[in-house]
Order: structure tokens, then sequence, then C-alpha cells
């Protein structure tokens, strides 16, 4: 009998009343403080061996050079994607093979990874992008979401007044955050090889833009 008595109960339990959601944002705009640099070559030849040999070679020497320009935080130097496929004839069997490897340097330093990307040899630029440094986006999350609570809290507020509440008591809570490239996008350039007019060591001009890092707070309130 108690057993059945407690099951009633919890099946007519009314439902929360005056329970409110919402969700409330905050956001700061910094400016990018990462150079991703992706250098790349590629190869052909009848053989897969032969291909694979030559990319070796090429990104040994690469890595020579960026690592003795290296400097931790500044100039950060890895290995990037290395993948060989065959090429195919008209009949349709394979009359040769062709491979790219591809060197990455990252860091805060522009000048320096640009310039020692313009002394590599045998290897051009194929990609340049920006982000944030984790350090960059953990102190603008911080902001952004002291931003985001504030929100939360007068929207509350504001909400409750105006279903003629005197306030709220916070029930549950979520937080997220995402980076977004407000305005015209970061420069991302693909070339398969430098420019012709640019001497073989000249740095590469970049430029970063901005980020906007967002933090979104949601959840629901007891109006009271």
């Amino acid at each position: 009998m108690g057993v059945s008595t407690a099951f009633s109960q919890t099946c007519l339990a009314v439902p929360p009343q005056d329970v409110l959601q919402l969700s409330a944002s905050g956001a700061v705009q910094v400016q990018q403080d990462l150079l991703v640099l992706t250098l790349s070559a590629t190869r052909e030849a009848p053989e897969a061996a032969a291909v694979q040999a030559q990319l070796k070679q090429v990104l040994e020497a690469a890595l020579a050079e960026a690592r003795a320009a290296a400097q931790p935080l500044q100039m950060d130097v890895r290995t990037g994607a290395f993948g060989m496929s065959p090429r195919y004839g008209k009949d349709g069997k394979i009359n040769g093979w062709q491979g790219r490897a591809e060197l990455v340097l990252q860091g805060r330093d522009f000048a320096r990874i640009t310039g020692t990307a313009g002394k590599i040899q045998g290897m051009s630029i194929s990609q340049v992008a920006f982000d944030l440094s984790s350090e960059a986006r953990a102190k603008v999350e911080s902001e952004a979401q002291g931003k985001a609570i504030e929100a939360f809290k007068a929207r509350a507020t504001e909400l409750a007044r105006g279903f003629g509440f005197a306030g709220y008591a916070l029930r549950e809570v979520a937080m997220h955050s995402n980076e977004t490239a407000p305005g015209p996008r970061p420069r991302m350039l693909a070339m398969e090889a430098k420019s012709a007019s640019m001497a073989a060591d000249a740095p590469l001009p970049v430029e970063a833009g901005k980020a906007q890092v967002v933090v979104t707070i949601s959840g629901s309130v007891q109006l009271r």
C-alpha cells in the first residue's frame, strides 16, 4: 500500500510553476596573435619510392633550416600532412606517383616566421592563417564570461519585474563559448609558388585580423 501511494504521488507531482528559460551573451573582440604558416612541396616520379625519397630529402632540409630559427612560443616547428597517390594513364593503369609534404611554422613572432619561410628552399607557402593563442583566448573568455553573467542577471531581473514578480532565484545554468571572425575574414592565402616578383628569401607581408570570443549563458530561473 505504501509503495502504491508513493508511486501515485510521483505521477501526480505538479510541474514547477513560474519558471523562466532565458539566455544572454557577452562578447569581446581581440587582435589575433598567432600566425600559422604552412609550406608544402610536391613531387612526381614513376616509382613511389622515388617520390618518397625526394620528399624526405626536401623536408629534412626544410626542418633543419626552420629548427635553427625556432624559439618556444615565438616560432614552433612541426611537420604537416605527408601523403602519396598513384597517377593513372588513359588505359587506367598506374603510370607514376605523386606526393606532397607539409611543414608548419606557428607562433607569435610574425617576422621570424615569414622570414624563415622565405629562406626555405624547395617548399612554397601554401596557406597562411591566423588564430588566438591559448593564453589570449583564456583571458578574453574570462572577460566575455563576466559580461555574459551580468547580462543574464539583468535580463532575468527585467523579465521578472515585467511579469509582476519582485525577483528571481537561479535554478540551473550552462555556459558555452565560441570564437568568430567579425567583418573581413582573416587572410587565408593559397599559393603553389612564391611570387615571381618577390625575392626568394623576402618575408611574406602578413596582417592579422581580429577575432570575437562569445560566451553564452543559458539556464532557468524561478520567479518569485
